[in-house]
């Protein structure tokens, strides 16, 4: 880091803030349950989080870095002050929410800063667009997903003599939601950049949901007749697992945000000359989330684990284990996602399976009010940020 200029340094920092205030943020998301079903105490949760948090980043590929700091916004658009502006944004918005209770998304904070103050750089020609080849696709599988899961859950609703109309409509949009990630794993669908993630803001809550939802039902019958002490003492050890594979999952994918920000700021300033990430930006980054994480946000932990439903070992397990597969799958397709999204869709789908009375719907449609906005006010505050800071520096220039 020898001869790093000045302003890069800062920004280098700033990115590691940014991290730290990821994990502080989302340090809820991997503990939730646990700490809500008492499988850990609460600071033994946040140590082995902290832990997996901060090894994520080594086991999964740089890909979500890579798309990052190049498939959102053009090299143009790309200075290391529309950079700076927008970790600041993100910083600030994550901050808030935090102390709110908030459980905002760090990665959308991040998405949507970088492409406000990239808009002020360089215009909207900043913002790589997705190919119109990619948008068909994806329609038309949607649909096909759609008009599936409509018909499936629509003859499921009949057969028990339900509300036809509702499972026609549930079904609809669980097979859209359902299909698109399905091909991606198979490789039949290709999907990057903005679209990409602007799509799993509403994908990976509602398979979060689905995933939980069958799985729950799969072991309530398959533990039908043993006893509640019996299901705790062996679920209790696998939901302390698969609540750690979840963390390794999420600094994987989230501690990657820094990683990418910071590389995507060296190669602009001419530090390097192609976007290869250095080994001590991964280190950094990956140090900066577990330290975040260790200092958590309890606010965000309490609503996520007590806020939306009651739930028991089982149904904890049964939701970790289906938010660490989404999350594993996206990081290995480089998408960056919220994993606020993935795990309170699990939450929400172990807690359907007692009746949709035992959800706190208010609490979810807050949550989710929450997810939607969150890139266009990153992308508002940035952008104002971006044209507010330039103003002054040619006035004092």
């Amino acid at each position: 880091m020898t001869g790093i200029d000045p302003v890069i340094l800062f920004g280098i920092i700033l990115a590691l803030a940014l991290n730290f205030v990821n994990g502080l943020n989302d340090a809820s998301h991997s503990i939730a349950t646990v700490v809500a079903t008492k499988a850990l105490s609460p600071m033994k949760a946040v140590i082995l989080t902290a832990l997996c948090n901060t090894i994520g980043p080594f086991l999964f590929t740089s890909a979500v870095a890579v798309t990052i700091g190049t498939t959102l916004v053009s090299a143009g658009g790309l200075t290391p002050h529309s950079i700076i502006v927008a970790m600041v944004t993100a910083i600030v918005l994550v901050i808030f929410a935090t102390r709110a209770g908030i459980p905002l998304s760090s990665s959308h904070a991040i998405v949507g800063g970088l492409l406000g103050a990239g808009v002020g750089a360089y215009g909207l020609s900043a913002v790589i667009l997705p190919t119109l080849t990619m948008v068909v696709q994806v329609v038309v599988y949607g649909a096909i997903g759609a008009m599936g899961g409509a018909i499936i859950l629509g003859l499921i609703t009949a057969t028990f003599k339900e509300d036809v109309l509702q499972g026609i409509l549930l079904g609809a949009v669980c097979g859209a939601a359902v299909i698109i990630p399905c091909l991606m794993v198979t490789g039949m669908l290709k999907l990057s950049g903005l679209l990409a993630i602007v799509l799993f803001i509403f994908i990976s809550p509602v398979i979060g949901m689905v995933a939980a939802f069958l799985f729950d039902i799969l072991v309530s019958q398959l533990f039908n007749h043993s006893r509640q002490s019996r299901m705790k003492r062996i679920f209790q050890p696998l939901h302390v697992v698969a609540s750690l594979v979840q963390a390794t999952a999420h600094g994987a994918n989230d501690g990657q945000h820094a990683v990418g920000v910071i590389t995507a700021l060296l190669l602009s300033s001419g530090v390097l000359l192609s976007f290869d990430v250095p080994v001590w930006v991964i280190l950094t980054s990956a140090l900066a989330i577990g330290l975040g994480t260790i200092f958590g946000g309890w606010q965000v932990v309490d609503k996520m684990a007590k806020g939306i439903t009651r739930i028991r070992p089982y149904q904890g397990f049964c939701a970790a284990t289906a938010s660490s597969a989404i999350l594993v799958m996206v990081t290995q397709q480089g998408i960056p996602v919220s994993s606020t999204h993935a795990i309170n869709g699990a939450i929400v789908g172990v807690g359907v399976t007692r009746g949709k009375n035992a959800v706190q719907w208010r609490v979810v449609r807050e949550m989710m009010m929450a997810w939607v906005i969150t890139i266009p006010l990153a992308f508002a505050c940035a952008l104002c940020g971006y044209l507010l800071t330039s103003g002054l520096l040619s006035l004092f220039g």
